[in-house]
């Protein structure tokens, strides 16, 4: 890490804690040879083997973008979204890989979003298994109801949060 002041590429770690968001640590650092001191944030990095074989960095935003687009015209705020794709990172994030298949990311998306909105689960899950006939569909709602039903009553998750 270069100074942001002088440019030196040698500084000393002063204090490090963990960041709010507990997946990144912050450290303070001071300058070998200007002595003024900066901020870091350090993540573990965490990648994406797509089905061609390329492999690019995780991104919260593109997990967003693809469900918004199930959920175009459904009750779903943009907090929701980002929520969810923190569940989603979180959920990926426990497997303790570097590298990790896109799937494995599709997988982790369907079970926060079934919770947040059902309809928008059937429309993400049906283009992600790739439904070909309305047995597809009544199977996935027959999950859906399934669930529902084993949840004793009185503390089902709302399907929206406010």
């Amino acid at each position: 890490m270069n100074c942001p002041y002088c440019r030196n590429a040698d500084s000393r770690v002063v204090d490090s804690r963990v960041a709010d968001d507990g997946v990144s640590i912050r450290r303070r650092r001071q300058c070998t040879a200007c002595s003024r001191r900066f901020t870091t944030t350090e993540t573990a990095s965490l990648s994406v083997l797509k089905q061609s074989g390329a492999v690019e960095p995780f991104s919260r935003n593109k997990v967003i973008n693809g469900v918004r687009k199930a959920c175009q015209g459904r009750p779903v705020t943009d907090h929701d979204l980002a929520v969810l794709a923190q569940e989603v990172e979180e959920a990926v994030r426990t497997s303790g890989a570097a590298e990790i298949p896109a799937h494995q990311v599709g997988l982790a998306i369907l079970e926060p979003l079934s919770r947040l909105d059902e309809v928008a689960y059937l429309r993400f899950a049906s283009v992600y298994h790739n439904f070909q006939s309305l047995t597809d569909f009544e199977s996935a709602i027959g999950r859906l109801r399934d669930r529902r039903s084993n949840v004793p009553q009185g503390t089902q998750r709302p399907l929206t949060a406010d």
